[in-house]
Order: structure tokens, then C-alpha cells, then sequence
């Protein structure tokens, strides 16, 4: 076996000296030479090297940001981003006393998952789970029975299942690790059951891994200040995943709603009194656009045309029968007048729009100079708002509900301001420029009762 000056390959070297070594190989261009001169044992050791291998998100934050004060560590991801991995890997460094997980072992261990089968099945026998990611000479035994984990230095997992919080009353612990808090079915009382219970050491923790919903007690968490929190969306574990699972996964839910909780790991809200619904919303997307009759680019410029401001851009066309399509939300977050006006009128071009419509409350006639003189052939409508924004949207949130608009897409962040827009606006108090760009497009087509030749679309 091949040498690095002062430093032996054996059968003796810990993981620890092995990563160490496969660095330095790696960096020599050598790394293929030492993974062929490993034997079994050496090899094993390699690859039960957790840190070696993890994303910097499945590592705890200590170890990953140079921090440490955290009491709760969130684990919030998409569907196959490696949640349970990471939470298996967890419980395994504190039950042995492996920095950086833990300094010391851990005695006492509690793991609750959703269901009874899901803590089995899951989160110790599953392929990622407790008993997976130990190498054999470091596995504990399994009591089904009991619902014991037991180490060889004596530390214990115990499981239970959310279903029973009672369940938790009474047994203390160092560490917990809770999978899939989002779903279970009485998450704030097992949870509290747990926290009375988390009370053994000098500095007992929790890891929680799961995709994110936004129930209250999941927001609750994530804005404490004793929290740390890790994000990651499917993509990232991509190494791992069967090679056309992203690509039709993806392919289908990307930028949906259900796709951004599932995939992208995010919490996906809905303002309780919204104007428009997740669910109206979902409804009206589609795969295959008709021929469209009308095409139209509508503009919600930033307020008093400011340098610099947002600029709502949605595009929507109309068929023969009078429905409505959103094709594009090409909205701009921050551009100077020239910047949006250029990205309306591409959009117009791209899309072969026979209209620009454009607010004029703020901008007055800079708005249609803007637009002139970027190209003065391209028609512009301007509009003029005389009752607010909530019930200037009222009638195009009727239009949804009877089901004549559809999505060509995900327009995700156009999606969220619909969703959270009340009879107060939007809860963070920002303009909903998206959605206003939206009103004025979908109102032009639906009131325009001239219909002319059909265009044939087709989405990409």
C-alpha cells in the first residue's frame, strides 16, 4: 500500500486519519490508488465517516457554521433530501460521544416518530435509519419489543410514537430526535410531552427532520432564537435518488404548491382570509394551451415611476370561448424604468401580444414615455385605478372561482402574494405588484369583448 510521507496507511487508522489521508490523496490526484488499497475493515471505516460525506446542511451547526448555542436543530427538507440520514446520524454521534455531535455520550436517547410502524420501519430499520448507519462493530441492538436501541457503552434510544403522548410522560432524557413533526396527529401535545421530559445533562438537545407544512407549532419553532435551522430541497440529494426520479418528479410539481413544500422544503402559507385560494389556485393549472384569440402584457409600474422600484409584468392571453391564461409572470423585484420597460416590451414581443397595459395612477405619462421610447411601435393601453386594490381584484378572483382562468405553469412567487392577500393587503405590508399586473391583465381580457383569429400556443 502506498505511503504519504510520514503517514502509514494501516488497518489501525481511524476514521478520522483515514478522511485525513483521502484528502490528502485526493488533493495529489490519488485518490482512486488509496480507495484500491483499502481492505474491507479500512474500507468500512472510511465510509461510516459521516462528516466525510454530508452536505454541510446534515451536519449539526456547530460543526458546519462554527456556532453551537442552539437547544432545537430544525432539519426542514424536501422529499429524498436525506432528513432521516441525518437525524440517524445524529442519534448515533451522541449515543457514542463523537464530536461534533457530543463530547460525552449520551445516556438516555428519545426518538419519536408519526406512527409506531414509522418509527420501526423508518427510523431504525429503514435504509437510512439507526441500525443502517452504523458500521458493525458500532451497531446497538434492537428490541422491538421494548422499543430499545441499546449500545455496547450503554446508552439507550427509547421509541415512541406521536400518537400517544401519554406515552411520553414520565421518562427522561439527554437527546431527542422527532422525524416528521409536520405530520403528526397530536403534534403540540407529544411535543410538549417531550420537552418535560428533555431535562437530563448539562445541555440537553433535539433534532427535528421534516418537510416542512405551516402548522403553527413547525413557524413557532423556526423563530425561536434557540433554534438552528437547515434547509435543503430534494435536488440536493440527487447522488442518492433513483437517476429519473428528479426528472419526472420534477417535470411535474416544480413550482407548485405542493412541489415547493414536498421538493424544495419550504413553507408554503395561505393568509386564512385570502381573496384567492392555494387550492383555486392549484385547480386552474395546466399542461397544453389552446389557440389564443388575445395576448396582452399588462404593466403595475413602481409607485410614482421611482428609480429602482418593483415593477409588476404579468402576461395573459384569451381563447375563442373566453377563457383566461396566465402565460408569464416576468416581474421585475428591483429595475430602473429602462430596465422594466425593456423586460415588458420582450415580453410583449416573445409572446406576439397585441397590447401593452400599463398603470398610470403613479407614473402618469412617464410610464407610456418610457415605453415609447424604447419602441414606439408597440400599442399601449393605459388604465387608470379609481377604487382600491382589494376590489379592483374581487371580480378577477370570481373569474378563478368559476374556473375561466387557467395557469400555463408555476408562477410560484406571483402565486404566494394571491395567496396572502387580504382585505388588508398583504401581511408584510409590501405592494402586491404581481398580483396588480395580474388584475389589470386579466380585467383588460375579460372585458374586451372583441375576439380575433385564433394564435396557436403550445408550453414548452
Amino acid at each position: 500500500m502506498a505511503d504519504i510521507p510520514g503517514q502509514p496507511v494501516t488497518s489501525a487508522l481511524s476514521a478520522r486519519s483515514l478522511r485525513d489521508v483521502l484528502i490528502s490523496f485526493a488533493q495529489a490526484g490519488q485518490g482512486e490508488t488509496l480507495i484500491r488499497s483499502l481492505g474491507p475493515t479500512d474500507l468500512e471505516r472510511l465510509l461510516s465517516d459521516w462528516p466525510l460525506f454530508a452536505r454541510d446542511d446534515q451536519l449539526p451547526p456547530e460543526y458546519a457554521q462554527g456556532g453551537g448555542g442552539w437547544h432545537t436543530w430544525l432539519v426542514l427538507g424536501g422529499r429524498g433530501a436525506g432528513k432521516t440520514r441525518t437525524g440517524a446520524e445524529w442519534v448515533r454521534g451522541v449515543a457514542l460521544g463523537v464530536p461534533p455531535f457530543a463530547q460525552r455520550p449520551v445516556g438516555r436517547i428519545a426518538i419519536v416518530g408519526e406512527t409506531m410502524q414509522d418509527l420501526r420501519e423508518v427510523m431504525v430499520d429503514g435504509v437510512s435509519g439507526l441500525l443502517a448507519v452504523h458500521p458493525r462493530w458500532e451497531r446497538p441492538s434492537w428490541s422491538a419489543s421494548r422499543r430499545r436501541l441499546e449500545w455496547k457503552n450503554g446508552a439507550v434510544a427509547q421509541g415512541f410514537s406521536a400518537e400517544d403522548p401519554e406515552s411520553l410522560r414520565g421518562p427522561q432524557f439527554g437527546a431527542a430526535w422527532c422525524d416528521e413533526l409536520a405530520k403528526w396527529a397530536y403534534a403540540d401535545k407529544a411535543f410538549d410531552m417531550l420537552q418535560f421530559g428533555l431535562r437530563l445533562g448539562e445541555r440537553p438537545r433535539q433534532v427535528i427532520t421534516t418537510t416542512p407544512r405551516p402548522i403553527a407549532l413547525l413557524k413557532r419553532l423556526a423563530g425561536d432564537a434557540r433554534t438552528a435551522l437547515s434547509r435543503a430541497p430534494t435536488r440536493a440529494n440527487a447522488a442518492n435518488l433513483a437517476p429519473n426520479f428528479l426528472a419526472e418528479i420534477v417535470s411535474r410539481y416544480a413550482g407548485t404548491r405542493l412541489g415547493r413544500q414536498e421538493l424544495d422544503g419550504l413553507f408554503i402559507e395561505e393568509s386564512a382570509d385570502a381573496l384567492f385560494s392555494r387550492a383555486t389556485i392549484e385547480a386552474a393549472r395546466i399542461t397544453h394551451l389552446p389557440g389564443l384569440a388575445r395576448i396582452v402584457v399588462a404593466i403595475d409600474p413602481p409607485a410614482g415611476g421611482k428609480r429602482g422600484g418593483r415593477c409588476g409584468i404579468v402576461v395573459a392571453g384569451r381563447d375563442e370561448a373566453g377563457l383566461l391564461y396566465v402565460l408569464e409572470d416576468a416581474s421585475l423585484e428591483s429595475a430602473r424604468p429602462e430596465s422594466w420597460a425593456a423586460r415588458a416590451i420582450e415580453a410583449y414581443h416573445r409572446h406576439d401580444a397585441d397590447a401593452l397595459v400599463a398603470e398610470v395612477n403613479q407614473g402618469g405619462e412617464m410610464v407610456a414615455s418610457v415605453l415609447g421610447a424604447r419602441d414606439a411601435s408597440v400599442p399601449v393601453t393605459k388604465v387608470r385605478a379609481k377604487r382600491g386594490k382589494h376590489i379592483r381584484a374581487e371580480p378577477v378572483a370570481m373569474l378563478y372561482a368559476q374556473g375561466r382562468v387557467r395557469h400555463a405553469g408555476a408562477f410560484p412567487a406571483l402565486e404566494d402574494e394571491m395567496a396572502a392577500f387580504g382585505p388588508d393587503g398583504l401581511a408584510d405590508g409590501r405592494s402586491p405588484d404581481r398580483l396588480d399586473a395580474l388584475v389589470w391583465a386579466i380585467t383588460h381580457l375579460a372585458l374586451d369583448g372583441e375576439v380575433g383569429a385564433p394564435r396557436v400556443r403550445r408550453l414548452s
